[in-house]
């Protein structure tokens, strides 16, 4: 089992490692493409690029977690308690109308709850 946690943490470190490097290049290739022509700033290095990269998500984005994990399903759950029959089945055939899906289930409640 701890074979299975290192190897799956070395797994996402690669791929974590492997998504900063395209990101970081693509802002140098980008940059180095479209900015010195039109304002006549200087060509950025890679790890130049990575350094905007940083500074763009602190400016525009954050560091903070997005979403709210399974947070969704706690309160899609209560909203389907909460529903009559009627508007579940309403519910499941606006589901199925847009995404597709033709036998909507029904959510689950665990033995604990």
């Amino acid at each position: 089992m701890r074979r299975f946690r290192i190897l799956r943490a070395l797994k996402v470190l690669a791929i974590a490692a492997l998504a900063v490097t395209v990101f970081g290049y693509a802002v140098m290739l980008l940059w180095n493409w479209a900015v010195p022509a039109t304002t006549g700033f200087h060509p950025v290095s890679f790890m130049q690029a990575l350094a905007l990269l940083v500074l763009s998500r602190i400016l525009f984005g954050g560091f903070r977690a997005r979403g709210g994990g399974w947070h969704w399903r706690h309160r899609l759950r209560e909203r389907w308690e909460q529903m009559t029959p009627e508007q579940r089945e309403q519910f499941q055939g606006f589901l199925g109308s847009r995404f597709g899906c033709h036998t909507a289930r029904t959510p689950q409640r665990s033995a604990s709850e």
